[in-house]
C-alpha cells in the first residue's frame, strides 16, 4: 500500500474539506455583506422618513405663516429649526438628498420673511419642499 504525497493526490483526499471550506468562506462573505446592505438600507430608510415628517411640519408651519398669518404656529423660529433638521438628516442620505437639502436652506433663507405678505415668497418656499419631498421618495424607492 503506498501513499500518494502528491499535491493532487493531497487535494483527492481532502477535496470534500477544501469544498466546504470555499462553500463556509464564500457563505460568510455573502452573509456579511448583506448584512451591512440591510443595515444601510435600514438607515437611510429611517433618515429618510424622518425627512419627510421634517418637511411636512416645515410645510404646516408655511401655511400658518403665510395663509393663516398666526405667528404662533407660523413662528419662523420654528420654521428654521426644521430647515436645520432637514438638512442635518439629509446629509447622511445619499445624493441628491445633501444638494436639495442646501436648496431647501438657501429658499428659506432667502423667503422666509415674504411669508404672510408676499405670494411669490410663499410659492418659492413651498416648491422647496415639494422638490425635496420628491427627491425623498425617490431616494427610498431606490433602496434595495
Amino acid at each position: 500500500m503506498t501513499t500518494d504525497y502528491s499535491l493532487l493526490g493531497q487535494v483527492r483526499r481532502n477535496a470534500v474539506a477544501l469544498i466546504s471550506l470555499v462553500v463556509a468562506l464564500s457563505s460568510l462573505g455573502y452573509n456579511t455583506w448583506r448584512n451591512e446592505q440591510t443595515e444601510y438600507n435600514r438607515n437611510q430608510r429611517q433618515a429618510a422618513f424622518e425627512v419627510l415628517l421634517k418637511l411636512g411640519e416645515l410645510q404646516r408651519v408655511v401655511f400658518h405663516a403665510h395663509y393663516d398669518r398666526d405667528a404662533d404656529k407660523g413662528n419662523p423660529r420654528t420654521g428654521w429649526a426644521y430647515v436645520l433638521t432637514v438638512r442635518d438628516l439629509a446629509s447622511v442620505l445619499k445624493a441628491p438628498m445633501p444638494v436639495m437639502a442646501d436648496e431647501l436652506v438657501a429658499a428659506w433663507s432667502a423667503d422666509w420673511q415674504g411669508l404672510g405678505s408676499d405670494q411669490d415668497s410663499a410659492d418659492r418656499v413651498i416648491a422647496g419642499i415639494d422638490r425635496a419631498r420628491e427627491q425623498t421618495l425617490q431616494v427610498l424607492q431606490s433602496l434595495d
